[in-house]
């Protein structure tokens, strides 16, 4: 009962904040905040909303099989942020764009901004149903269940609370309720910690002693080219990574893009950039602390590392006190990441599909619409219960965002016209043709691509634009 009393009193918490900012709230709140958010507000908010409720299980348990390697990736996040901030930024702001999007219009023409958009939308609605499913199971077992709560009404509930405080402040809402999220998520986080170093009978000078030597905490992988944990592959990952999931992600920039000025969202992004190395490391930190707590207890560690932190933390084995707080900090990354996933969309296809940014009416129908979409989504993978379907849906996702690179690589780094009629073939052919690469190389060479694959979808997207393009420059 605490628990759910928990979930509740967080609940009607972030309607408040609703309330509050949703006052006198428009469509040019709802898209993007009037452009007077607080940069240092929207930075903040914007670590707990790039932390999904999935990283918030996972990470911890990465380190089982890939050690702290992880950090690799995180210090190609760092460059990534900057060049998004002094590269993609400036071109946003000097638009005036309320969606990213628009900008392939006006540089590469219609069907290419259509494409843009709808590969968006294809990849945000998957993924951000697959991310949110994964989450609703873990509150299932471990907190709904034990009162007769069925599954079904456990996710419809829950988009409909994202629905019910995102309605009407839209991006100015999630602005403020990003910040509160990432504060119980992270307090969440630190108060585990201590519980854990508590449950080693350690001091914390103690355990991050413990940490440094244990063999788990390698970061640095410079000798084997073969893996996929090489430093040069996760940090240039790292890079191409930031820079198509929030530099070319409409979820992701429609924040920023309610900064005041340029300058205060570079700064925003540039400081949340830094943020992300000591985010993480804290969650990868929480992974050995818990390996050395199923040591001490002779506990066998779980077959699937996403199962590390819950078998601790939800369980009841720390306490009952650890489990409210793994719940709270579950809940607030993966509200975090659902709401705002849930706004852009409903934005991109107002402004980018339909091309009516100042209908309001339409704006509230295609909201509720994404909510049903969205709930349904997720109860179509409960339905089907594979695994092998959750991971194509994330293969999917991986390959969606390369065809985007590449589109706005071509915009910006050429001056090129495009034949904008066979965009849309393009785009679809390059992941195609990257998936008979990763598994024609797979098979005859052994070689493992990884976040590589994204870098080679863009390239050959880019390429297919500049084949088929026109010669005659084009001044923008």
């Amino acid at each position: 009962m605490l628990i759910l009393f928990t979930v509740l009193a967080y609940f009607f918490c972030l309607l408040a904040f609703s309330r509050w900012t949703a006052r006198r709230a428009t469509n040019e709140t709802f898209y993007r905040g009037n452009r007077r958010s607080p940069w240092y507000m929207v930075a903040f908010g914007m670590v707990g909303a790039s932390i999904s409720g999935i990283t918030f299980v996972s990470v911890p348990g990465m380190v089982m099989k890939m050690n702290m390697t992880y950090v690799q990736t995180c210090l190609g996040f760092i460059i990534g942020y900057f060049l998004v901030a002094f590269l993609l930024l400036p071109v946003y702001y000097r638009l005036n764009l309320t969606t990213i999007y628009s900008y392939l219009q006006r540089r590469l023409g219609h069907y290419s901004y259509k494409t843009g958009a709808w590969f968006f939308l294809l990849s945000k609605m998957t993924g951000a149903a697959v991310r949110f499913y994964v989450v609703c199971i873990i509150l299932q077992r471990f907190v709904f269940e034990q009162y007769g709560i069925p599954f079904a009404l456990t996710v419809v509930g829950m988009v409909c609370l994202i629905w019910l405080y995102t309605r009407r402040g839209g991006i100015k809402t999630l602005v403020w309720t990003d910040s509160f999220q990432t504060v119980c998520m992270f307090t969440a986080l630190l108060l585990i910690i201590y519980k854990v170093i508590g449950a080693l009978d350690l001091s914390v000078g103690e355990a991050f002693t413990a940490i440094v030597q244990n063999e788990h905490s390698r970061i640095f992988v410079f000798d084997d080219w073969m893996s996929r944990q090489n430093f040069w592959k996760q940090f240039l990952s790292g890079v191409f990574i930031v820079i198509v999931m929030t530099g070319l992600d409409q979820d992701m920039m429609q924040k920023n893009l309610t900064c005041k000025t340029l300058r205060e969202a570079q700064k925003d992004m540039c400081t949340y950039g830094f943020a992300f190395v000591p985010a993480n490391m804290l969650f990868m930190a929480l992974g050995v602390l818990l390996m050395l707590l199923a040591q001490k207890q002779n506990v066998a560690l779980p077959a699937m590392g996403d199962e590390l932190l819950p078998m601790f933390a939800a369980t009841g084995a720390l306490g009952q006190s650890v489990v409210v707080l793994f719940s709270l900090g579950i809940v607030a990354a993966s509200f975090s990441s659902a709401d705002s996933a849930l706004t852009a969309m409903t934005t991109s296809f107002c402004v980018d599909i339909k091309e009516k940014a100042d209908d309001e009416k339409l704006r509230k129908r295609v909201h509720i619409g994404m909510a049903v979409i969205f709930a349904t989504l997720i109860l179509m993978v409960d339905a089907v219960n594979s695994t092998s379907v959750i991971d194509a849906i994330y293969i999917l996702c991986s390959y969606t965002y390369g065809p985007l690179l590449g589109l706005f690589a071509y915009g910006l780094l050429t001056n090129r016209g495009v034949n904008d009629c066979v965009v849309p073939y393009i785009a679809i052919a390059s992941p195609l043709i990257c998936f008979a690469l990763d598994k024609t190389v797979a098979s005859t060479t052994g070689y493992q691509f990884g976040y590589e694959l994204l870098m080679l979808n863009g390239l050959l997207t880019f390429l297919g634009l500049f084949l088929s393009g026109r010669k005659k420059l084009f001044k923008f």
